[in-house]
């Protein structure tokens, strides 16, 4: 299987996700060698299918077959054509700091070792910012989704990371865990998986309607994403989509609430972003304010791997926001 997209040392590393033991390849198959468990795992088109049918609202046969797992992308041709104008119109999105924030990340695992390995959640497609960390040759970046995409090197579900404890020395998780069913037990994973003090890089929406539909889940204020990192200590943390951007996807999804139909959709979703993209560009002042805090799009959360427990009670107390 020397055709898999997973270095020799990540393919060492491999766990069953559902109980954690070694695996063995066998006939283009992966095969958990505790046979109490006796799982057996596909590969497609070199990726691993590494999923805990026990736990995953997915299956195996959800990617075998090739069935969508993340939102109905079958379209008319009135929607192909609104859609490709949508392509072609200003987004309402834009993600401040990003860059930086992600420069600081790959400073951060440089400083702890000259070849880092990094962990990407939800990473089929590059995400924002993020080209400084797969341009540096220095940097091992292994992308993870629950879908097939250019940058998908193993199919698994961050409920259950089918790696071995300590293996990777940071953590991307940019835009999913508003995505997953238990975002707690997404946390106690990349814990688990993290070498003692890893870094922990995360963004996540606090002011944001439902995007991808079924697959939509949770939505965190700023304290709220704290505690959710509360077995890590913060290097920095705050909004990363400010008010601009929020009030942007409300209008538009202010506008979508008057139809379901889909061709109309479309054609509002081209209306609200020619007639409201300008809105996010206010986020350039507003992003580092007090009270951006309360009123943000989306916060980020840099952090590094603690066997310390952020308390309740120092949660009340870390609030930044200006809200009395």
């Amino acid at each position: 299987m020397e055709d898999l997209r997973l270095s020799q040392r990540m393919l060492e590393q491999l766990r069953c996700p559902v109980c954690r033991t070694k695996l063995s390849v066998t006939s283009g198959k992966l095969f958990c060698t505790n046979t109490e468990c006796d799982c057996c795992f596909p590969v497609i088109d070199r990726v691993p299918i590494l999923i805990n049918e026990q736990r995953s609202v997915f299956s195996a046969s959800d990617f075998v077959q090739r069935r969508n797992t993340t939102f109905n992308l079958s379209q008319g041709v009135l929607e192909k054509v609104v859609f490709r104008l949508f392509d072609l119109s200003p987004s309402l999105s834009n993600a401040i700091g990003t860059k930086k924030h992600y420069a600081k990340f790959a400073d951060l695992l440089l400083s702890q070792t000259p070849t880092p390995d990094v962990l990407v959640l939800g990473g089929s497609i590059l995400g924002d910012g993020m080209e400084i960390l797969v341009d540096n040759r220095q940097v091992n970046v292994l992308a993870t989704d629950v879908s097939f995409g250019p940058l998908t090197g193993l199919v698994c579900d961050a409920h259950d990371i089918p790696f071995a404890d300590e293996t990777f020395d940071g953590v991307i998780v940019q835009a999913v865990l508003e995505h997953v069913v238990d975002p707690y037990r997404c946390l106690e994973e990349i814990h688990r998986v993290l070498k003692p003090k890893g870094v922990v890089y995360a963004e996540t929406p606090f002011m944001q309607q439902v995007h991808m539909g079924r697959y939509d889940f949770t939505r965190f204020t700023h304290s709220g994403h704290r505690r959710l990192f509360r077995r890590f200590s913060e290097i920095a943390s705050g909004p990363v989509c400010g008010p601009g951007m929020a009030l942007a996807w409300s209008y538009q999804y202010f506008l979508l609430s008057f139809t379901t139909s889909r061709a109309l959709r479309a054609m509002l979703r081209v209306f609200a972003s020619t007639t409201s993209f300008f809105l996010k560009y206010f986020d350039y002042y507003l992003i580092n304010k007090t009270a951006a805090i309360d009123a943000a799009s989306g916060c980020y959360f840099m952090g590094l791997k603690e066997e310390m427990v952020l308390s309740d009670r120092e949660l009340i107390n870390y609030y930044k926001g200006a809200s009395n």
